[in-house]
């Protein structure tokens, strides 16, 4: 245990230097000057502060205060030194921060039983830190476990709606990609884009409920045809919606609406400019992007500066002008993920 002891009389360092030797693994480090005393006391992190009260530049209870001060002394052991009748200093000492009392002259049975209770104090603050340590570690581990498990719950979810879908999985894959950009360009956090780009994938899980003849028809679909497939998107968010799961809250919001349109010309609400989430304006443009300039069975694949200039001419109709704008500042990166995550690879 390192004990500080600070002291402007050499003799009061000696005999409390000496007393301290005597203890079992207890270190004295002594200071003359409470300015070197502190500035060690705040880059070293003693287990006992040990100072007196009358001392020049710098008194007792200004050291007490400048030292818990520091957000990492304020749980350290400290003793303040004191004559018997300065009460008043004692009441501003404990004001301070001090924990207890050595009284002048000093006793070497009290000295020694002071330091022994404020040492096993500090015994118990570390072990105390280092269970909180451990358990926070047992924490973070069952924590990652979960989000692992959630993260392929997602995953294989996306995978049984991609099994009765014509796109295929490097498509959930470059849009989820596309979307977590989006995001970003926008100003959302690390934690909001790295969401999206695990809840994003699940977008069309309610296509487990269309109709194979619907879902597979190679040609255009007539009117009767597009309502019921427009039905996957409140498909989608009923599967997902009662998840505790704050990814599979934020599936269900992306899933029911993605196919809004900015002009609220889209389903199942017809919802309006910023009425739509956040989510559904961005995983609308980054989910009709990569559809468009990916082959399908009723399609060819479109270029990538056609379907550039599709979202252009959406800007403001079909799509949120600020999620358009996103994309197409990081167009480059927009490129390799394309390049990356190739259909069939």
């Amino acid at each position: 245990m390192n004990v500080v002891v600070v002291d402007d009389a050499q003799v009061n360092l000696v005999l409390m230097s000496a007393l301290l030797g005597k203890l079992p693994d207890c270190t004295p480090s002594c200071f003359l000057s409470p300015g070197e005393a502190l500035e060690h006391c705040l880059n070293e992190d003693p287990d006992l502060v040990i100072v007196d009260y009358m001392m020049p530049d710098m008194d007792g209870i200004e050291f007490i205060q400048r030292f818990r001060a520091h957000p990492a002394r304020t749980q350290t052991p400290l003793l303040m030194v004191t004559a018997d009748h300065e009460r008043e200093v004692r009441y501003r000492a404990l004001e301070s921060g001090a924990n207890d009392f050595l009284t002048k002259p000093l006793d070497r049975i009290e000295f020694t039983s002071r330091v022994k209770n404020m040492l096993s104090l500090r015994r118990s603050q570390v072990a105390l830190a280092n269970h909180a340590r451990t358990l926070a570690d047992e924490v973070r581990h069952a924590t990652a476990e979960i989000f692992e498990r959630e993260r392929e719950t997602l995953n294989k979810l996306a995978r049984a709606a991609e099994f009765r879908d014509p796109e295929t999985g490097a498509h959930i894959i470059r849009m989820a990609h596309f979307s977590s950009l989006i995001a970003r360009e926008m100003g959302l956090d690390r934690d909001q884009q790295e969401a999206l780009l695990i809840a994003a994938p699940m977008h069309d899980v309610g296509k487990l409920g269309t109709p194979d003849h619907i879902l597979l028809k190679p040609g255009k679909l007539d009117y009767d045809e597009f309502e019921i497939m427009k039905q996957h998107a409140s498909i989608g968010y009923e599967i997902l919606k009662d998840s505790a799961s704050p990814f599979m809250q934020l599936a269900a919001t992306i899933a029911l609406s993605h196919h809004e349109k900015f002009d609220g010309s889209g389903y199942p609400k017809g919802l309006t400019g910023e009425n739509i989430p956040v989510v559904g304006r961005i995983v609308a443009v980054a989910d009709v992007f990569d559809a468009l300039t990916s082959p399908r069975p009723y399609k060819t694949a479109w270029e990538v500066d056609r379907a550039k200039a599709f979202l252009l001419d959406g800007r403001g109709q079909h799509f949120d002008p600020l999620c358009v704008d996103a994309l197409l500042a990081c167009w480059s990166e927009v490129l390799d993920i394309r390049d990356r995550f190739r259909d069939g690879d």
